[in-house]
Formats: C-alpha cells, structure tokens, sequence
C-alpha cells in the first residue's frame, strides 16, 4: 500500500514496491522504530538508540559533485571534496535499485529555514524509522495545510544498508555522503549516524542563501527582556548552548541559524543536544528533555533492569546526543526567530591563558576572529596533549560552509556594519596560567555571566577600556561584581615574562592560520591581526 503524497516519489524518479509511511507524527514512528528493534523505550518513554559503527559524522566520506553549477563557486579541498559526474551517475543508480527492493521506506516533508522568505522545502527519504523521527524533529515540520501544497525542491535519501564501491563511485570507503546542487539530491549511506542528515540540510542553506544575502550562522541565539536579540558563535566546549539558554532571555536556537534583513531565524524546529556528563543541577532544561516522551537518545547508556539512564558512561562515545523539539525548552521563540541582532558574541576556550574574559571588536577585529574560530584544546583531552593546542574552525564551522570562507566572513562584516551590532570576544577558558599549569582554573562561570550580561544590556559600553598589547582590541578595566584581575590576564600570571611568551606564542599560531585568508579580505581587516607587545 502506498501512502499518498503531495508529490509521489515517482515524479522526483525514486520507483519502489515500499509501503511508503509518508508525514508519520512522534507516536506511530516511535511504535515503528520499536516494532522494527530500531531502539528502545528508556523508564521516563525516550526512544534510546545506538548508532553502529559510527557515533559521529564520517567527514571524509562527504563528496560534492563537481559540474557546472559548482566549479566555481564550491571552496575545493579536504571539507569540499570532488565527485566527478560519472561517479555520480553510478551511484545514484545503485542507490535507487537498492530503494526499489525495500519493503518499508519513510517519507517526511520538511521546511529548512523558520524565515518563510529563505526556508527551502525538504523532503527526506529513509530507511530507518527512526531517521524519519529525528530529521522530523530537526527540521521545521509544515502545518497540514503547507503539507497539502508541498512540492520538494531538494532530496535526502537515507539508506544505512547501502555499501558503496570506491571504483565504481569515486568515493573514499563503502560509507558515502554525496551532494549534487544540480540535481537537488543528498544520498547518505552506510552510516547510521543522524547527523549526517541535519548537516546536509545545514550545508544545502550555507550554499544556497549567501547568494540571497542572508548569512548562514553555526551559532545559538536568543532575546532579551527588551526585545533585543544575540547570536553566540563558538567551537564545542566554549559554552555556545550553555551561555544561550538562559532563564530570563528567550531562546531562537541553539545551532544553526541566518541573519537576513529582517530577523535572525532559526534553520531549525528542534535541539540536538550532547548528553555526555548531564545532569539535572547543572543544565536543568536539558535534563528534563531525557524523560518526555518524543526525544531521541543517542548511544546513551541504559540499565537492562531499570531501564535507568548513565550520561557519564562515554564506552560507546563521548559525542552521545539528544534530539527534541525546540518546544521541550521553556521560554522558546514562538516562531524560532526574532529581530537582527544587537550583539555579535565570539566564544573561546583559551587554553593558554592569554586571552581577557571579554574584549570589545570592532567590524574588522570581528571578521578576522569569525575567519580564524579559535578555540583550543586542553592537555589531556587527546592521546600525545601535553600542552594547550590550538584549534581553528573558519566561521566556527569549517566543515559545513561549501562557499569559500571569505563569502561568509564578508556577509558578516557587512550585516553588522548595516545593523550597528556591538561585537564581543568571550573568554570561557583559563586565567592566570596555562590550564597545563599545577593550580590553573577556568574563568569562573558567575563572572562570564556577570560580564556577558553587562554587554548584552548595553552597561558594559559605559566602562572604561584598555587596548590589549597582543590582539589590539579593547578590554573593561572594571566592571562591576567581576575581579578587577580576571579582566588583565598578564597581571594574572605570577610571571609576567612567561605570559608574554606564551602571548607571543599565540600571536603567531593566529598569524600563521590567518595567512591563507590575507589575499581574500581588505586591509582593515588584514590590520586587526594581533601583533606581540
């Protein structure tokens, strides 16, 4: 039997003899999934799955088709990696023939984008009952008035039980992401691992909207009691979520969002969460998702017996993760947007102890810190970390921006120099010392929070600064209710030869990332780079 569709899958070329379950809500795809032993049900009624063999995205098995569409405008390298179109054509075909022997196959139609204006209908194909559930959640789930009009414009098809062949597809391995803009069409296989399909939806807009001059952000937003709202971007680990969901502002989102003239909009209708070492004290809200019925868990670990959930067990992965509706967080957006943003935060771990809490930018600073995302990593966190290292994600998400960094970097400079957006670097990391150092804390989290509160509300601009030596941007000499000597990390150290070395190191990692953006930005921002003291 076959479900109906607005648009039949025959008219987009996918022929099977599947009983197609088209546009299931939570319950019947839950009853799916269990039906199938696709997961179980946790004591609180979460679905609890495990991912396989991959508990993350498989980043070097992601291919864009190169043809007419995407020569010039696709940023070629290790993340934008080539597929020739004849490898495309055989794997396409392979795919579909394996569509066309399923006996079940799950079909939802979804929007990408909260704005009406920029959002692009997507339709999902998969294998999995569960898939179907969480790309329903992720996404922006139409009313059953837009699902009686849709018409999908791009494609994902989501087939786990596919093995690709690396002769016959130009792939890397038997695990395959493949993109084609021309044909409008994502197909994912071998690989059971979710995210995969709410980052193909991720790098589908940070291609398509550029071109329609909204900015695509990997960034967490919110608003405040006065109507203004923030974006916060930062690599994992710098507080992006955390710093985002706060009781007395209003959340957007906390992933993916687009900046256009009119609003910040969530690309999103739902969170996609880590799990690792939650508990109920320290992220309450999230906490409380872990026992409604409709959130997935992902290679979270569970008591056979009581059916009792371990977020500290990391023996499958660190990377565990929840998926729910934006709606299970209080205080949300109604509509998952809200006005441009009055403040543009970057966030950073600094493992080296350099950098201040806070520090003011000006459009130039901002885009050359957008373009180096820096954050880094502590010692220890990695076999062979013995010291802190630095991490540089271009635009705080290297790995899903198909344009060339520059496209985005200048959409930015060029949205705040419109908006007047006051711009902040924030510092979750070390003071004081190296975090390797015997005794070294991170930046007491009541202060981020005093500090970051301060900008948001406008206080923080009456303050009197300083020009930091290094990185030329201005620091608060005093703010209220925050020690005077987090606010000057070299008064910090007890040695002040030993910071100005370790400054001098970091200058120069940032110099060196930075040289291969030098020719694609102008000289005000070429300028903004740090200079030692």
């Amino acid at each position: 039997m076959t479900a109906s569709l607005s648009t039949p899958l025959t008219v987009q070329g996918i022929a099977t003899r599947a009983r197609i379950h088209a546009n299931l809500g939570t319950a019947p795809l839950v009853e799916d999934a269990l039906r199938k032993g696709e997961g179980r049900l946790t004591k609180d009624g979460a679905l609890l799955v495990d991912t396989g063999k991959f508990t993350g995205r498989s980043v070097k098995d992601k291919f864009v088709v190169r043809d007419a569409v995407t020569e010039d405008s696709i940023n070629w390298g290790t993340v934008n990696q080539p597929m020739s179109g004849e490898h495309w054509d055989n794997l396409k075909a392979d795919f579909l023939a394996a569509f066309a022997d399923q006996d079940e196959l799950y079909v939802a139609d979804l929007f990408g984008g909260s704005q009406p204006e920029y959002r692009v209908n997507v339709r999902v194909v998969t294998q999995m009952a569960w898939h179907n559930l969480f790309i329903r959640t992720l996404l922006v789930r139409p009313t059953a008035e837009e699902l009686a009009a849709f018409a999908p414009e791009y494609t994902i098809v989501n087939l786990p039980s596919f093995k690709a062949d690396p002769a016959r597809h130009g792939c890397r391995s038997d695990t395959v992401i493949a993109v084609n803009f021309s044909e409008k069409l994502i197909l994912i296989g071998n690989t059971e691992y979710s995210g995969e399909m709410k980052k193909g939806v991720f790098g589908l807009l940070n291609f398509l909207l550029p071109a329609q001059g909204v900015m695509p952000m990997h960034c967490s937003a919110n608003i405040g009691a006065d109507g203004t709202s923030a974006i916060f971007f930062g690599l994992s680990g710098t507080g992006k979520t955390t710093l985002s969901a706060d009781a007395s502002r209003t959340l957007i989102g906390d992933d993916e969002h687009g900046w256009s003239d009119t609003a910040i909009f969530n690309f999103e209708g739902g969170c996609y969460a880590k799990m690792i070492n939650l508990s109920a004290e320290g992220e309450p809200e999230i906490y409380a998702t872990t026992k409604m019925f409709g959130t997935i868990l992902e290679n979270v670990t569970m008591d056979e017996a009581t059916r009792e959930l371990d977020f500290t067990d990391d023996s499958k992965t660190e990377n565990t993760r929840g998926a729910y509706p934006i709606e299970f967080i209080p205080n949300t957006s109604e509509k998952n947007l809200g006005p441009p943003p009055s403040n543009v935060i970057f966030l950073t771990a600094d493992a080296f102890g350099v950098l201040p809490p806070i520090a003011r930018l000006t459009p130039d600073q901002a885009m050359y810190h957008f373009l180096s995302g820096y954050t880094a990593k502590v010692a220890g966190t990695e076999i062979g970390v013995t010291e802190p290292t630095a991490t540089f994600s271009t635009c705080f998400g290297a790995a899903f921006m198909p344009r060339h960094p520059s496209v985005y970097g200048n959409l930015l400079k060029e949205r705040i120099a419109k908006g007047g957006a006051e711009c902040w670097l924030v510092n979750t990391g070390w003071s004081g010392g190296k975090a390797s150092d015997p005794g070294i804390k991170r930046m007491p989290i009541k202060a981020t929070r005093a500090l970051l509160n301060a900008a948001l509300d406008g206080s923080l601009n009456d303050a009197e600064f300083r020009k930091d030596p290094n990185f030329g941007f201005e620091v608060p000499v005093a703010v209220p209710g925050v020690d005077a000597g987090l606010l000057d990390p070299r008064a910090a150290w007890t040695n002040g030869d030993e910071y100005d070395a370790t400054a001098q190191k970091l200058v120069d990692l940032f110099v060196a990332n930075f040289a291969q953006f030098e020719d694609h930005v102008d000289e005000g921002v070429r300028q903004a780079a740090p200079k030692a003291a």
